[in-house]
């Protein structure tokens, strides 16, 4: 689909259906709707958003939110009657979240192609992943702006530095400010910091294990870093992720470097084709890792990929974690 742009009239069609919405064309600095007569409370609302930086006149009101944690985000916030669509899901949402999401579009299954997401008249796209808003698919955010579409990325893609569940905080608020409805963050920020105070009391004075995060891989291993919440998340479920001098979210390493660094567990990221049975059966099997404790002893975690990544999930998989590696604790 690169390179492939609508036809003039669809895009004008397109971008004066969504001006109208907004009530003016967008600034400079980012797509803005000029001032309405009479602005909601809170508004204007102006982000900084991944060096994007939005004015937002009012609450906007055909939201598309794509990967697991954006649209979980949104629908956390309560948000799902601001949405008209969602796009690529690693997982099943949530269960408490499934009766909401069942009333939205899934506009496509994997990210959707530049003319069928302007088809859908958007006035705001929310990105879990840099990806969703590849300028080789069209996609950009320079190109959504153009078309009159506001535009906002997962924090966790932008992160300066290590990212912590302070970052979580700051995605929840962020959207929750966005949408004008800022009095529903703290309630869900304050239940994700219960969970996590919960976990702490219970694991107290407990020694740390070594831990290797399994994602993928059969010749190199691919394995969480130490720039992303899933580093974070192994170390309040107390662990040492083994890898935390990677100076990045995800990075490949060698099962020599796996087997020398000699972890006590390995949590395995459940996602796609691959089974969990299949990676594990693949990772005993390995003749480089036969003397790997974790290995001999067959110490084995489980979570879902859409868990180690920035978004509601994240405190509910620091219990997860904690809850395998230190069974004794929960009791």
């Amino acid at each position: 689909m690169t390179g492939r742009r609508p036809t003039s009239l669809l895009l004008a069609l397109l971008v004066s259906g969504v001006l109208a919405s907004c009530g003016g064309a967008p600034a400079d600095d980012g797509p803005a709707a000029a001032p309405a007569a009479s602005a909601p409370a809170g508004f204007p609302v102006t982000l900084d958003n991944c060096g994007v930086k939005t004015t937002y006149q009012q609450p906007p009101q055909r939201a598309i939110a794509m990967n697991q944690h954006a649209t979980e985000v949104m629908l956390a916030l309560g948000l799902e009657k601001s949405m008209i669509g969602t796009a690529y899901l690693d997982d099943k949402v949530l269960p408490e979240y499934q009766g909401a999401y069942d009333a939205i579009k899934v506009v496509s299954k994997e990210y959707p192609a530049y003319e069928a997401l302007l088809a859908e008249e958007p006035d705001f796209v929310y990105g879990g992943f840099a990806s969703t808003f590849d300028e080789k698919e069209g996609r950009s955010r320079e190109a959504l702006q153009k078309a009159g579409i506001n535009t906002y990325l997962n924090v966790e893609e932008c992160a300066k530095g290590p990212v912590t569940t302070a970052l979580i905080d700051q995605e929840i608020r962020n959207v929750a400010s966005i949408f004008g409805v800022a009095d529903r963050a703290e309630p869900l920020v304050a239940k994700f910091h219960a969970t996590l105070d919960g976990v702490k009391t219970k694991l107290a004075d407990a020694a740390p294990v070594k831990l290797f995060a399994y994602d993928s891989g059969d010749k190199t291993a691919f394995t969480a870093g130490g720039k992303g919440i899933g580093n974070e998340i192994i170390k309040l479920a107390g662990a040492e992720n083994l890898f935390a001098d990677l100076d990045d979210v995800w990075g490949d390493v060698s099962f020599e470097q796996v087997a020398e660094r000699a972890p006590d567990w390995i949590v395995i990221y459940d996602y796609g084709d691959q089974s969990v049975a299949d990676k594990e059966k693949f990772l005993l099997g390995n003749p480089a890792l036969k003397d790997v404790p974790a290995i001999k002893e067959k110490r084995f975690a489980v979570l879902p990929l859409s868990s180690v990544v920035l978004g509601v999930r994240a405190p509910g998989a620091v219990e997860a974690l904690a809850r395998q590696l230190h069974a004794d604790r929960f009791k």
